[in-house]
């Protein structure tokens, strides 16, 4: 299982370097949102491998990664994806990040440009959680605690996907895999993970800074983070270009991959044509 030491922890990260090393066009880094992996990137990197190097990673706690030995925050999250740019030596990288991932997204974009080459946000927001939103998430993390994450499956998956994917009969065996994933969380870590996002400090005042081509995805259904947020955070940054996926929830990667996939292709051939 290939993992990296970063900022004081390791990393489970995937490369497709190392089956297509022919790759064509700049790197592509996907990070991914809470509760889940790199996996939610399935789609995208099958689509887009042929012409990009690949990889996706696992933030500390999740995924494959092992249980973080210190305390983080949304901070150390960002200070690890930074790290482990550096140290696989891909920047420039476009970097996209869903809802978590595109907090550490943005934070890499306005902090260290360097490394940043174009930046897709998707389900995601640059001001604080909602404090409504707080006592829900630490009311489910502590019922979680108590009963397990199989018994909060169908209250969470009503929270990560839009009515369209949960009621398709057509998604029935994507639905119960990503209900086994939710189910088999380990409870330690996913509450870190859980305090760094809701704790995370607004990244609104920095978005100024941002000067790469910027692409915002947003699933039309996401009860997470509702739409208006997401077009703050697009207006804020300049030249940045909003996008609403239909029929998408919080998960549009996983809901609506053709969409996403379509979107990227056409992201990158521009960036690729201006070049």
């Amino acid at each position: 299982m290939p993992l990296l030491d970063v900022n004081g922890a390791s990393l489970f990260y995937q490369d497709t370097q190392q089956q297509d090393p022919q790759r064509t066009r700049p790197p592509i880094l996907f990070s991914h949102g809470l509760l889940w992996s790199g996996e939610m990137f399935s789609e995208q990197i099958a689509a887009l491998r042929s012409q990009h190097r690949c990889v996706s990673y696992d933030h500390r706690g999740q995924g494959k990664s092992p249980q973080s030995p210190t305390p983080f925050d949304m901070e150390t999250l960002y200070e690890d994806a930074a790290q482990l740019i550096e140290k696989l030596q891909l920047g420039p990288v476009h970097f996209v990040g869903l809802s978590m991932g595109g907090f550490v997204g943005m934070r890499l974009a306005a902090r260290r440009p360097e490394l940043i080459r174009s930046l897709t946000l998707m389900e995601t927001a640059a001001d604080p959680e909602p404090w409504l939103n707080i006592p829900k998430y630490k009311a489910l993390s502590f019922l979680a605690g108590v009963l397990s994450f199989r018994m909060l499956v169908p209250p969470i998956m009503k929270i990560m996907f839009g009515s369209a994917f949960l009621q398709d009969p057509r998604r029935t065996t994507l639905r119960n895999k990503m209900e086994e994933h939710l189910a088999s969380l380990r409870h330690e870590p996913t509450e870190e993970a859980l305090a760094a996002v809701i704790g995370r400090r607004p990244i609104l005042p920095e978005l100024a800074r941002i000067r790469v081509p910027t692409l915002v995805l947003h699933g039309e259904d996401d009860r997470a983070i509702r739409v208006p947020r997401a077009q703050q955070m697009a207006h804020a940054i300049s030249g940045a270009r909003f996008v609403l996926i239909p029929r998408a929830g919080h998960t549009s990667s996983v809901e609506e991959p053709a969409l996403v996939n379509e979107a990227l292709r056409a992201f990158y051939a521009e960036q690729a044509h201006a070049s």
